[in-house]
């Protein structure tokens, strides 16, 4: 009876899960063989700016989160969510040479815009056959799995780039050209996927306006957006470990050490939040990140900023699994995709104001005001998270936004 536990324990993983974190696995290390490159290759191969490094990253993210919403609500309109994904998919997967082709910052802006473009149309429909491949209160440990895939591909990634660029002296141009590969697996791993037909599938259309959204849908996308107001790109981050003295390849590896721990963290995460309501563990996440930011505010000790860089992958794992789940309870089956969707654009765009307002801080007051920055709007957000949000467990808040 014993050694049936752990099977029984995994019994709600589906075909399409395991398929959805592959693809999230592969795509991953697509682009985060690129991620930690990029400021690098902005900075110091096409010599651009802090405040440039802030516009394209910032810029890319928003497009990606942006587009989710359309993404999302195209899906629940067009009940056609794998299609959707694969586009994206494929989109994203032949961007990423157009990068290390170009020869002065705009190019890179415009190959980061079409890679990102590809990403944020694949996400929200993959977010929301995640959602729909699972009971509901498997939820959190579906998105925590497909958080698996991410987070370990993210930890991939680098350590295949350093293993291009350090064993095989790889041009750093070619990580560029070479993440095709991992693209079009994850290409693949979609095109396996069985979609399951939605409830309301016999809907003719679906009326995705604002009104259709629980109230407290939007106090928590309030919450969200006064916290992301701080939330940067994690390029400052790369950029002030290679400030204070870090190697490229230093840089890298303490890179890959953040994604591990977020990959490591996100199913435990997600768990814990199907059991015990999805808000205490955001929260947590929350301060987490106010912590790494006083931390790289604080300090240009390089042993210090790796373990901090590790330390914050807490928060990303936790925020990247918890923080969707947590916006679909909100919304009803129906709007699922809609409301992830929106989620995400609201982070990606608070997250362009955020990189925008670090690379005018970087570049003209000083490295660490980027850092104070983001603290101080993280306890703004976490007091927002406390007051305005709900706490009952995201079960009952689920199934009201169902009803």
């Amino acid at each position: 009876m014993t050694a049936s536990t752990p099977s029984k324990s995994f019994a709600w993983i589906s075909r399409n899960t395991v398929l959805l974190a592959l693809a999230s696995l592969f795509a991953d290390i697509s682009t985060e063989m690129l991620y930690p490159v990029l400021p690098i290759f902005l900075t110091e191969t096409l010599h651009a700016s802090g405040s440039v490094v802030g516009l394209v990253d910032g810029f890319a993210q928003a497009t990606q989160n942006i587009v989710q919403g359309l993404s999302g609500w195209l899906a629940d309109r067009l009940r056609k969510r794998k299609a959707i994904a694969l586009a994206g998919y494929f989109l994203a997967a032949l961007a990423k040479p157009l990068t290390g082709a170009a020869s002065v910052w705009p190019m890179v802006l415009g190959a980061r815009f079409l890679d990102r473009l590809g990403t944020g149309f694949r996400s929200a429909p993959r977010d929301a056959l995640i959602a729909s491949s699972v009971a509901e209160r498997h939820r959190g440990k579906a998105f925590g799995l497909e958080g698996i895939g991410d987070n370990l591909g993210a930890f991939l990634g680098p350590l295949l780039a350093v293993l291009l660029l350090v064993a095989l002296r790889v041009d750093i141009r070619w990580i560029f050209y070479l993440a095709l590969i991992p693209g079009l697996l994850a290409f693949l791993m979609v095109l396996l996927v069985s979609e399951r037909p939605s409830a309301a599938a016999a809907k003719a259309s679906i009326d995705v306006n604002p009104r259709r959204f629980p109230r407290t849908y939007w106090t928590y996308l309030l919450a969200t957006a006064l916290f992301g107001i701080g939330n940067s790109s994690n390029a400052f981050l790369i950029l002030q470990t290679k400030d204070i003295g870090a190697s490229l390849e230093a840089t890298i590896l303490i890179y890959a050490g953040f994604n591990l721990v977020a990959a490591l963290i996100s199913y435990p995460a997600g768990l814990l939040s199907d059991r015990f309501g999805r808000k205490g563990v955001l929260l947590m996440s929350f301060l987490i990140f106010l912590i790494a930011y006083l931390g790289f505010a604080l300090t240009r000790n390089i042993y210090l900023i790796g373990l901090l860089f590790a330390f914050y992958g807490l928060y990303q794992g936790i925020f990247r699994s918890v923080g969707k789940a947590f916006a679909s309870d909100f919304v009803p089956q129906s709007l699922r995709a809609s409301g992830i969707g929106w989620y995400s654009a609201t982070v990606g765009l608070l997250e362009l104001m955020a990189s925008l307002v670090a690379g005018q801080l970087w570049d003209r007051v000083s490295h660490e005001a980027v850092f104070i920055y983001g603290a101080v709007f993280a306890v703004v957000g976490s007091i927002a998270l406390l007051t305005l949000v709900p706490g009952p467990s995201p079960r009952s808040r689920g199934a009201s936004a169902a009803s």
